[in-house]
């Protein structure tokens, strides 16, 4: 039996009803999206992409949008049910590195894997690999994972903090010569004034990130909002009421954490033994 038609016409899958309602609301108001943007005090090209689907923006535009339209809430709900979709992790993690790249100060917890922006090129190589890309597609894609450690080369960095499972140190890379080098490359970083890293060892036992690789990024505008990420889907996070749960399980892993001083001492015992392992 084929699905029931909606009564409306308009389109069940999220992301396509909410352009669909935008380019109705801004048509009956009979607004250009210049005066749009004039209006709303955004590029009018913003909302063009949201229009045609390209983006779906984030919910203060969408907030915005509802009290110009008188729609009390209406957009916001299908923003949020777009942002909720599945399919649209790509999306979602657009957005995520446009605000990465504004953050001011970002804090960071690995479940099995180093974070990006501290990542060799062989070491991102090795774990992009996985994923079974091609050649073409896994070169672009590690030379895209090397590009955003110039985040932190920058003059004015934001201040970046890491805690590592001990997990992700007793999982080497194949070639023992490229774990080295990462492992090398981990204690440059954590010697800037401006990145700490700090490793959780197993002995601490479950806590409340046990299973959750989270990154949180404090915005120019004082919000902080968080990405949720496992090796399929991710998730951000913006209502400061799940945030603040967040930040609250985050503390209480930092405290169970080693100094970045001891830490950095765990890390160079780790250099030595896999030194003295013999090179295959």
């Amino acid at each position: 039996m084929p699905p029931r038609r909606a009564v409306t016409g308009r389109s069940q899958e999220p992301r396509q009803r909410y352009a669909e309602e935008l380019r109705l609301l801004r048509a009956q108001k009979g607004d250009s999206l210049r005066q749009l943007g004039d209006a709303l005090g955004w590029d009018w090209s913003l909302f063009g992409k949201m229009e045609s689907g390209q983006t779906i923006g984030g919910p203060e535009v969408a907030e915005a949008l509802d009290q110009y339209y008188g729609t009390t809430g209406l957009l916001l709900t299908l923003w949020e049910l777009a942002a909720a979709d599945p399919t649209q992790f790509r999306e979602r993690y657009r957005r995520y590195m446009t605000l990465e790249a504004e953050a001011m100060s970002m804090w960071h917890y690995a479940v099995s894997a180093l974070p990006g922006l501290l990542q060799t090129g062989s070491y991102a190589r090795d774990l992009l690999s996985v994923g079974g890309s091609s050649d073409e597609e896994l070169t672009r894609h590690v030379q895209a994972r090397v590009g955003r450690r110039e985040l932190l080369d920058d003059d004015e960095a934001p201040r970046f903090r890491t805690i590592l499972s001990e997990a992700v140190l007793r999982t080497p890379l194949a070639d023992a010569e490229e774990w080295r080098e990462q492992l090398e490359h981990l204690l440059t970083m954590g010697d800037r004034p401006h990145v700490m890293v700090q490793v959780v060892r197993q002995e601490s036992g479950l806590h409340a990130l046990t299973n959750t690789d989270t990154m949180f990024l404090r915005l120019p505008d004082g919000r902080t909002v968080a990405w949720v990420e496992t090796g399929y889907s991710g998730e951000l996070v913006e209502e400061t009421a799940a945030v603040e749960r967040l930040q609250l399980s985050y503390d209480l892993v930092r405290d169970l954490a080693l100094s970045p001083v001891e830490s950095g001492k765990f890390i160079r015992q780790m250099l030595e033994e896999a030194s003295c392992e013999p090179s295959t």
